[in-house]
């Protein structure tokens, strides 16, 4: 059972963080946990899909427990899934982008599509 007044092991953070983080050339890796399609119509510059091969690899033990690591979605509901799972395999610095790529496109870059 845990904790009602534990913390999250997955920072929320905002799409404005995620621009600041990348402008400023922090060393993190970003995955984007949707699907083709939606990744089809709207992408972060620089996003990786998140699919079994990437998934794969970031379950590896020899992968870097402490690395920076971001996921995002379409609204930060399956992304903070995916944090969690990667929470669960020890991960230590996992961020989710609240809002997703809806809140990239409204708050960083309108000439993202949103859909």
């Amino acid at each position: 059972m845990t904790h009602p007044q534990a913390t999250s092991p997955v920072k929320q953070i905002t799409a404005q963080e995620l621009r600041a983080m990348l402008d400023q050339q922090v060393p993190l890796q970003l995955y984007d946990v949707r699907t083709d399609a939606e990744r089809a119509i709207a992408t972060i510059p620089g996003a990786r899909h998140l699919d079994q091969a990437a998934a794969a690899e970031l379950a590896d033990p020899d992968t870097d427990r402490d690395a920076l690591i971001v996921f995002h979605c379409h609204h930060g509901i399956r992304s903070q899934s995916a944090a969690m799972h990667f929470a669960a395999l020890g991960f230590t610095n996992l961020c989710n982008v609240v809002g997703g790529i809806e809140a990239w496109s409204t708050a960083v870059d309108p000439a993202v599509p949103r859909y």
